[in-house]
């Protein structure tokens, strides 16, 4: 049998065995299955953040990038990992001493009911795009290391039933103890497949002899440039600080402090991740320099030890797990808690809201698989989508170091900006004076921010 298949069947029963004791702990619904009860310890939002952040788009989409532009791709996870260090410096104890569940819920406290809606909205639309390039992630690598078995479609149904399963049976605890065995395990893998990589291709120098001389394959910055570098640096630091699925690390945190310590950590532990994935796209370029960029990654660990294949695989498909799991559980979380019980049930209880966050979960499941079997090009789709994190990230700092700035109207106004400069920039090529759109994303929404605050007069309440 498949030595590769064999791993990766002991790691998806691991999966099923710690999200079916993490279920034990979601039982009671409500806060225990979304936020663990606000229980989680430092190692548990360490690893949760890692695993969220370690997902397709650091692995796959680096490894990806890194075959067509080389080692400065590797940027993508510094960014991550620097954008996870200034939340926890400058935030994320304070998002944790609010004591909410959601992004749009704490917009609720301060702004108007227009604002709540257009932030979950949006705030779900993102989160649905990138659970959809989990799936395909998910997909390149069965299909890739196991095409006897998997096609990509096939390998991203696989992947769409595991990562909607373990996130249904445990909630956030589930996703947290997952954690705690994914996060090592993909260092694990990755590590080992690059020592593998480097060796199986000759050592650096017989792959620099080999790679094109017409791009700057080792060069830590020319290959993808500084402009992208500076928007992943943005990109990144903007939606840590905004979107539900890292804020919700914070909110389920033990305390402030434990929120505090844990995104510095975490954030120092990614940063070395996108170098070691870029130097398995450059060495793939070498052994493989005919493959979609997209395979990449996959091509070169089928080509190691079986071993080290499965072990590796296993790990990558950890980091999607982590990924997906909770950015779906982020979703569901913003459905019932600041549509459903705000709209449709205000009084419901914790039991049938744990039911309802579980079809959701299910649904959300659905339709972000069917996003993917349409969707291509994941860090450049990631990138684009997060942008429109701006306008969230410019009215939480701002209620939190300048609010007597803030009018109740500042939240919706701002949002509405970011979303019609996205749109601007998606149909209108002549409105792209920046390199990327999150520097028109920051122009824009900063702007309106500050002309609401002049001409609305109805102030926030602190």
């Amino acid at each position: 049998m498949n030595i590769s298949l064999i791993i990766i069947i002991i790691y998806i029963s691991m999966l099923f065995v710690i999200s079916f004791f993490a279920s034990k702990k979601a039982k009671e619904g409500g806060e225990s299955y979304t936020l663990a009860g606000r229980q989680l310890t430092t190692p548990l939002v360490t690893c949760s953040l890692i695993g969220l952040a370690i997902g397709g788009a650091s692995t796959i989409g680096v490894a990806e990038q890194a075959y067509d532009l080389g080692l400065s791709a590797g940027w993508y996870n510094v960014a991550w990992g620097i954008s996870a260090i200034i939340m926890g410096l400058v935030t994320a104890s304070k998002y944790r001493q609010f004591n909410v569940s959601t992004v749009p819920e704490l917009f609720g406290k301060f702004y108007d009911e227009k604002g709540r809606i257009i932030c979950v909205v949006c705030q779900i639309i993102i989160l649905i795009v990138i659970v959809s390039l989990q799936y395909i992630a998910g997909g390149a690598m069965l299909s890739s290391l196991l095409p006897e078995i998997f096609t990509i479609k096939t390998g991203m149904i696989v992947s769409a039933c595991v990562f909607v399963s373990i996130t249904f049976i445990g909630g956030m605890w589930s996703s947290g103890l997952s954690n705690l065995f994914n996060v090592p395990l993909k260092y694990t893998g990755i590590i080992l497949c690059t020592i593998m990589a480097v060796i199986k291709s000759g050592g650096i120098q017989n792959v620099k002899i080999h790679l094109p001389q017409n791009i700057p394959y080792f060069s830590p910055i020319k290959g993808v440039g500084i402009w992208v570098i500076l928007s992943w640096m943005l990109v990144m630091t903007t939606q840590v600080m905004s979107m539900q699925g890292p804020v919700q690390l914070a909110f389920a945190s033990k305390s402030p402090k434990v929120a505090k310590r844990s995104f510095v950590i975490a954030g120092l532990l990614m940063i070395p991740i996108g170098f070691l994935c870029a130097i398995i796209g450059i060495t793939a370029k070498v052994s493989f320099p005919n493959v979609s960029a997209t395979l990449a990654l996959p091509k070169m660990i089928l080509s190691l030890n079986p071993v080290v294949a499965g072990i590796t695989l296993a790990a990558l498909w950890a980091a999607d797990v982590s990924t997906a799991c909770n950015l779906l559980l982020g979703a569901s979380t913003l459905f019932t808690n600041d549509i459903y019980k705000r709209f449709i049930d205000s009084t419901i209880k914790d039991k049938k809201l744990l039911i309802i966050n579980k079809a959701v979960v299910i649904l959300l499941g659905i339709l972000t698989f069917i996003l993917a079997l349409s969707m291509s090009g994941i860090l450049k789709t990631i990138s684009i989508g997060l942008s429109l994190s701006t306008a969230f990230t410019i009215v939480f700092l701002f209620t939190i170091f300048l609010p007597k700035l803030c009018r109740k109207s500042s939240a919706f106004y701002t949002t509405l900006a970011g979303i019609i400069v996205l749109f601007m920039w998606e149909i209108v090529p002549s409105f792209r004076i920046f390199p990327h759109v999150i520097f028109m994303e920051w122009l824009v929404c900063l702007i309106t921010f500050l002309l609401i605050s002049i001409i609305d007069k109805k102030y926030i309440t602190i």
